[in-house]
């Protein structure tokens, strides 16, 4: 086998224009595609980061129902005290938790008494939000990053049309579950600055303003949202968090409470899903790409060196160590392109970050692109490479190893 090695490498060396040419080209797919996978996961998991660590966490525990009906904020449906407790008792079982933060959501009026527009306002203890939802001080565009006791932290377009500023004094108003309006008056603590683009309309406030504005007599709260210590724990914990609480259920035998992650709470899972069929389609570009060049490198190495092979025959070398020696060619053209792009990958990625790009996501500005690739990426990429090399030069090989040693020593 040794033999045979330092055979296919004098050959790759004997033809050296053609064998650059090739690895070249494998090279460049390599390095294209192992880029391409290091900046759009980090896109991907900057994306994921913004949207879970500034306002909805990495899970999300519901009263059964509530999600379907989410865009209305149903009051009738949120947690009862009792339900809330039983969910604190999972939460501490699971030491994967880092944090968790009880809302109260709802729907009401905002007047700064001259005109009124709509707003969703989100009920929160300050200390467990931040916990939770680490970006949600950096959103504050104006003001104190601090959630206080009568004052609401307004979204920025909303603020805009409705000439809202900070140390303003306004009205939320808001229909509790048994139908009465109630309103009370808040001062603007800060702008704050939306995630999801244009159509961001939540404003916060302290959680006991808001069971002061619904009359609530006993607390509810419409959503607990978690955050995980290892988001690599996402599904994990969720089912773990799941199979816990499914034990939970009412009178006719119904789950009391539902569990979702980020992932079934955000359209933007979507773009998260698209960007993983880009890096496959991509990877299977590079895997078209390595399969035509040594497919074609190798069909032209057999061709030039007919006369070569029905010597070797002709002298007693077995069919199989002459498939053996093209298969071997096409090996070391694939390792090789692999190891060389996989280096120039890595440094172009170093370079990257080095250079710190900045780029804009909805209403973030000037987030640094930080690039990284995890070392199995690289490894699955180099192996399905370094395959599809022997793969391309099966057919070639198989052809040299069936020739006639006659025909081929009078091939001119």
């Amino acid at each position: 086998m040794f033999n045979l090695l330092r055979i296919a490498v004098r050959n790759l060396r004997r033809y050296r224009r053609r064998t650059i040419l090739t690895a070249s080209l494998i090279v460049t797919g390599v390095v294209f595609v192992s880029v391409f996978v290091a900046v759009s996961g980090s896109f991907k998991d900057m994306m994921i980061g913004q949207i879970t660590d500034s306002f909805l966490g990495h899970i999300q525990i519901h009263r059964k129902g509530y999600v379907a009906s989410i865009d209305s904020l149903p009051l009738t449906m949120n947690l009862k005290s009792q339900a809330v407790k039983k969910i604190d008792e999972a939460i501490k079982g699971i030491p994967e938790i880092e944090a968790y933060s009880p809302r109260i959501k709802f729907a009401g009026m905002f007047s700064n008494f001259v005109e009124t527009t709509n707003i969703k306002v989100n009920g929160v203890y300050p200390e467990k939000e931040i916990k939770t939802a680490p970006f949600l001080l950096s959103r504050i565009r104006e003001g104190e990053k601090i959630i206080k006791k009568g004052q609401i932290l307004v979204p920025e377009l909303l603020a805009k049309g409705m000439k809202a500023k900070v140390g303003d004094m306004v009205v939320v108003i808001a229909t509790n579950k048994d139908g009465s309006v109630n309103g009370k008056q808040f001062r603007v603590g800060g702008i704050l600055e939306s995630v999801t683009g244009p159509g961001g309309r939540d404003g916060y406030i302290h959680i006991e303003d808001a069971t002061e504005i619904l009359r609530m007599d006993n607390m509810e709260m419409s959503e607990i949202a978690i955050r995980i210590k290892e988001f690599s724990q996402l599904h994990e914990t969720h089912n773990k968090l799941q199979d816990m609480l499914s034990k939970e259920r009412t009178e006719q035998g119904k789950p009391i409470f539902e569990v979702h992650t980020w992932e079934k709470l955000s359209p933007f899972y979507n773009v998260a899903t698209m960007i993983d069929m880009m890096t496959f389609f991509i990877k299977l570009m590079l895997v078209a790409i390595v399969l035509i060049s040594i497919m074609n490198v190798m069909i032209m190495a057999v061709y030039e060196r007919v006369r070569e092979i029905g010597t070797i025959a002709a002298i007693g070398t077995l069919p199989g160590k002459i498939l053996s020696m093209f298969v071997i060619e096409g090996f070391c053209l694939g390792l090789i392109g692999a190891v060389i792009g996989s280096i120039l990958g890595g440094a172009i990625i170093f370079v990257i970050n080095f250079s710190e790009i900045t780029f804009n996501f909805g209403r973030q500005k000037g987030l640094i692109l930080s690039t990284s690739v995890n070392p199995n990426d690289l490894l699955v990429i180099s192996v399905i490479v370094i395959m599809v090399s022997v793969l391309a030069s099966l057919q070639p090989a198989f052809k040299a190893s069936r020739m006639d040693p006659v025909q081929a020593l009078r091939h001119v």
